[in-house]
């Protein structure tokens, strides 16, 4: 294999697929980058065995092939090489040469046959969505999965093409976060995926702010496929619970508030909450919201701020950091919090098809 890449696409290519390689994978070629040169580009492929990334980048091919070298020292190389063009050549006992002006690298790889190959997508849906739109709603939701690997079915979102509608949920059973967005789908493609939080980290990372994404989805994978890039992941296999159970038919009193100034406020009060005495008292008042946090070990924190609220008095605590999380990654002003009393949960709205519940925390 011999070619000539531009130093800038090539790291950008590489920055795209290194990120789920892992530090210390017990198969040595989970910890290298696929190589293939066809035509008049050259493919990037690494995988974990759970989640897949591929990408492609124009380079200029004199001798076709493939290789694999280790990614995260190819990317380090590639990364202090001076800018221009870089020259590529692997011979057949998989050894790289890399030169680039003044700079000259041998790198030891291991054979392309060695690789696993990517899973095959025939007769499946393809569902297509605005990647933007899909990147802020993985955004708003991804932070209420759970990271308990007892349940591992939370241990991720699930996306729900249903009702016209895609529906994404993620909940580790204290609290949840849902997001619909309307989306053209035909009635025999209705499906649940339950899709791992490290696929949606990667996503959310990787996807652009305009242009188009497929997904494709088989029994036991998902493909997303935008600009050069194609993620395929392994889904959560089981029923994800009914999510529709745990949000409130309806709550008795609603209060508008500025996000930004209950997050700041929020943020503020936490300082003074720890591990023991994670939780903040809300008290809602006429035209007021009053912030407590008191522990005896550290002190005692309150902040008074001004909301739309003229119902009775209700005082609730809720833990600093499931109460900081949707508001950080809300773009809306105003947020709708509807509530009933102390002991029912508390949720979250905004003019957008967004819904967070959260269980209040007993304090005595």
């Amino acid at each position: 294999m011999k070619l000539i890449i531009e130093k800038s696409v090539l790291l950008e290519a590489l920055q795209n697929v290194q990120s789920i390689v892992g530090q210390r994978s017990t198969l040595p070629i989970l910890s290298n980058v696929l190589l293939k040169a066809e035509g008049d580009s050259i493919s990037l492929t690494t995988t974990d065995m759970e989640v897949c990334v591929k990408t492609s980048a124009p380079a200029d091919i004199s001798d076709e092939g493939g290789t694999t070298l280790p990614a995260r020292r190819f990317f380090s190389i590639c990364r202090e090489l001076p800018d221009g063009q870089v020259e590529i050549e692997v011979d057949a006992k998989d050894v790289a040469t890399i030169r680039c002006g003044p700079s000259f690298f041998k790198l030891v790889g291991l054979p392309e046959a060695e690789f696993p190959p990517l899973p095959e997508f025939e007769e499946s849906s393809v569902y297509t969505i605005d990647q933007n739109i899909f990147k802020q709603m993985l955004q708003k939701v991804i932070y209420a999965g759970s990271t308990d690997e007892t349940r591992y079915i939370l241990n991720g979102a699930l996306l729900s093409f249903k009702d016209e509608k895609l529906t994404a949920v993620a909940t580790d059973g204290r609290r949840l976060a849902l997001v619909e967005q309307e989306v053209e789908f035909s009635e025999d493609a209705e499906v649940d995926l339950v899709v791992p939080s490290k696929t949606i980290n990667e996503l959310i990372k990787t996807l652009g702010e305009e242009g188009i994404l497929r997904i494709r989805v088989s029994d036991t994978q998902v493909a997303f496929d935008f600009d050069q890039i194609l993620i395929i992941s392994k889904l959560i296999e089981g029923t994800y619970p009914n999510f529709k159970q745990v949000i409130p038919a309806q709550c008795e009193e609603r209060v508008a508030i500025d996000r930004e100034t209950l997050l700041l406020a929020a943020r503020r009060v936490a300082l003074l909450t720890d591990d023991q005495t994670a939780s903040v008292r809300l008290t809602f008042g006429q035209n007021k919201l009053e912030l407590v946090t008191n522990s005896p070990e550290i002190g005692e924190a309150r902040e008074t701020i001004p909301v739309k609220y003229e119902g009775k008095e209700i005082s609730i605590a809720f833990n600093p950091g499931f109460l900081i999380a949707p508001l950080r990654h809300l773009d809306s002003d105003e947020i709708f919090f509807e509530l009933s009393d102390e002991l029912s949960p508390g949720v979250i709205k905004t003019n957008v098809p967004f819904l967070y519940v959260l269980m209040p925390i007993r304090v005595t």
